[in-house]
């Protein structure tokens, strides 16, 4: 039997011997979405959400080159939406959320953004260990220390750009968790992550989650006003964009990623052979072992990965 799973840019492959129950998980496959879907979901943004008013700066948090966001195809109608708002390209900053992840020098911008927007706005890179850098905005309820970037909590209106998927501890990424994780300082990133040991701090899990719950709290001590997040099938398409609340984006946006990814099994498996995905989910170790995690849901105690 011939296996083969997604690494880097390519492909693992390998003979699996005859004999035994093999079981293919894979998620559920959807065509890509039809062009202007972008578009069409700005049009309509969910929840109470207001675009930008004339005079007003905005910034907006996209991501790093760990994650498989396709800023070609959401960022040029949000900037020209932006645009029309009466709001001129030097009004506007991108803000690259690294976390803390080393930032990316400038060097590697052309890796996530086109040339054009690129040469047209304002782009920096977030670095959680710049304290110069950092506004405290108080504490959540859990007691996490809120320290965001200042350049983002500054700007009049704030914008998140990502996508929805399944978390291994935060139950699920999209929303405000790009800013609010992203452009964070290190102490706020690490008292939050410290909630993984909670038993429902796992993966799937939202409403009575404390790490998501306590970034959803991070996300209203920020006021971040519009979120754009697009849903990926496995070969990285957009399927599903959704604009608007952030609540109300995750909302909607997290059953659709429900019926796109989880799987029934019917028994812990012995053995299972992983692929976070490929590039970037395998750009490093980290990022890697997010496959392990989502794996060890279905593998029997004493089982192998």
């Amino acid at each position: 039997m011939h296996l083969q799973l997604p690494y880097g840019t390519g492909w693992l492959r390998a003979v699996l011997p005859a004999g035994g129950t093999v079981d293919y998980l894979l998620p559920k496959s959807q065509p890509a979405a039809a062009a202007g879907v972008v578009e069409a979901a700005l049009q309509m943004p969910l929840g109470r959400a207001e675009f930008p008013r004339r005079g007003q700066t905005v910034a907006v948090a996209i991501n790093d080159k760990t994650r498989p966001v396709p800023h070609e195809q959401l960022l040029p109608p949000l900037l020209d939406r932006i645009r029309r708002a009466g709001i001129p390209n030097h009004q506007v900053l991108l803000i690259i959320a690294a976390g803390t992840h080393p930032p990316m020098p400038p060097a590697e911008y052309p890796r996530i953004l086109p040339a054009d927007i690129r040469r047209d706005y304002r782009v920096i890179c977030h670095d959680a260990y710049d304290e110069s850098r950092l506004r405290h905005l108080g504490r959540t309820a859990r007691g996490t220390p809120v320290f965001i970037n200042r350049d983002y909590a500054d700007a009049d209106y704030r914008i998140v750009v990502g996508n929805i998927e399944p978390h291994q501890f935060q139950g699920f990424s999209g929303g405000v968790k790009s800013a609010a994780m992203g452009l964070a300082g290190a102490a706020t990133i690490n008292h939050n992550h410290a909630m993984m040991r909670d038993a429902n701090a796992k993966l799937g899990e939202y409403d009575a989650n404390p790490a998501r719950q306590d970034v959803e709290e991070i996300g209203r001590m920020i006021g971040i006003d519009f979120a754009l997040n697009a849903v990926l099938n496995p070969e990285k398409q957009i399927v599903k964009v959704l604009a608007g609340e952030p609540l109300a984006v995750m909302e909607q946006g997290i059953p659709q990623v429900r019926a796109l990814y989880q799987l029934a099994v019917a028994a812990p498996y012995d053995l299972m052979i992983v692929s976070p995905g490929g590039h970037p989910k395998d750009i490093n170790v980290y990022q890697a072992q997010k496959g392990m995690a989502h794996a060890a849901a279905v593998t029997k105690a004493g089982g192998a990965m």
